[in-house]
């Protein structure tokens, strides 16, 4: 009987990761300021040191610093002004003992000077000197050649994400575009004679289909492009028909539902029918998740996902196995875990990986403390009250109170 055999999630992520002969890694080159949410496919070097002139981080003076030793609030420094930098430009002269010169902030710093007196610790003296009410030690107030980046470093890293800070940091090196990788293109659908689309009438014994957009939207957070999503009925014809055209037009096929032996679960057939070698994985030891599909078409180089029908199971492996995909292909590292303390004792399921929704809580001490959210998968409030999960390794009994456990964040 199906689902008796099943693999562990590491089991059936090895074997998606062996099925997948072809490339899936295939790049593009975009504008640096349109690649927000994108992954970079390879290191990035700077092409010159950054900055690349010294620069004054304070408006002031630049000075040699040896000359504002001793100055106090009641013995200043007098030194002469040699020139006002405009920011933009190279001053024209160099500083010698006894002299300074204006620099506002970010502009360049003058031959000779070595730190900057900012302007709140300086008053004009006569028309061509100021008295220096501060000492400054060497280097203050200024960025030197290369002390962000320099010349051939690595900026970021393959697998990083871009976001406002990194695509700031690509455009201060002067990089006009970034090689990233292509989305994956993805086809979701949700099967089920129950199955009511937002805004329609519902009728006795029917729901309103939750789990289209709520994939359609974790994959957009993925970094997948969505291009196809459709609720359809328990039609073996018409399923067949929107799985192959899944094929045609996707390298993810993802199916919610029709996964389980009940009377009407048609998916792993239809999969094996329509694709080859097809159907690889038939239950998964996971609670939620043990009626889930992994298979791939390699005619099409696409996957195929069948997930379970219950909303928090669905976003849960989808989750754990179409994120899984995406870091893979991509080298992006996972997110950082939190720690936390559990509040209570829980026990895990038998012979099963147990993924447990989890409420996050400060503490005085500044350690999370991990409030168990219990619920059935077909039950969306277990996810909409949970800050993150923790996954019960198989073999585990359970989670004692006062055990600190490692919690991914939603």
């Amino acid at each position: 009987m199906k689902l008796l055999k099943v693999d562990t999630l590491e089991q059936a992520r090895e074997k998606l990761f062996a099925q997948i002969t072809w490339d899936m890694g295939k790049t593009e080159k975009i504008p640096v300021e349109k690649s927000g949410g994108r992954i970079l496919a390879c290191d990035v070097l700077a092409e010159s040191p950054l900055p690349y002139f010294p620069r004054a981080t304070v408006d002031g003076y630049g000075v040699r610093a040896a000359d504002t030793q001793g100055a106090g609030e009641s013995i200043p420094v007098f030194l002469e002004v040699k020139e006002e930098v405009e920011i933009g430009t190279v001053p024209s002269g160099e500083i010698t003992g006894g002299t300074c010169a204006y620099v506002p902030t970010g502009g360049m710093i003058p031959r000779g000077a070595d730190a900057m007196v900012m302007v709140e610790y300086t008053e004009p003296f006569d028309t061509s000197h100021i008295a220096v009410y501060s000492s400054v030690p060497s280097g203050a107030g200024i960025l030197q050649i290369g002390e962000d980046v320099e010349k051939d470093q690595i900026i970021l890293t393959r697998g990083t994400r871009l976001g406002a800070a990194q695509i700031g940091a690509l455009a201060g090196n002067g990089i006009r575009e970034a090689e990233v990788y292509k989305p994956l293109k993805v086809t979701i659908l949700s099967t089920g004679d129950e199955l009511t689309e937002p805004g329609c009438p519902l009728k006795p014994g029917c729901i309103y289909d939750i789990n289209t957009p709520a994939l359609a939207r974790m994959g957009e957070e993925m970094g997948f492009e969505i291009v196809h999503t459709q609720v359809l009925p328990d039609r073996e014809e018409m399923i067949e028909q929107a799985l192959r055209q899944g094929l045609r037009s996707s390298d993810l096929i993802v199916i919610s539902g029709g996964s389980s032996q009940g009377k009407k679960d048609m998916t792993s057939r239809i999969l094996d029918r329509i694709s080859n070698p097809g159907v690889f994985t038939h239950g998964l030891a996971l609670k939620p998740g043990k009626p889930t599909i992994l298979g791939v078409d390699k005619e099409s180089e696409s996957v195929l996902m069948g997930l379970p029908g219950h909303p928090g199971a669905a976003l849960v492996v989808f989750r754990l196995l179409a994120g899984w995909l995406e870091r893979q292909r991509t080298g992006c590292p996972e997110k950082p875990m939190v720690p936390a303390v559990m509040e209570s004792n829980v026990p895990a399921a038998p012979g099963k990986d147990t993924i447990l929704m989890v409420r996050l809580f400060p503490g005085e001490d500044g350690v999370y403390t991990a409030r168990p959210v219990l619920g059935k998968s077909g039950l969306m409030r277990t996810l909409t009250g949970s800050d993150g999960f923790v996954r019960i390794p198989l073999g585990k009994e359970g989670l004692k109170t006062g055990e600190t456990v490692m919690a991914e964040l939603l």
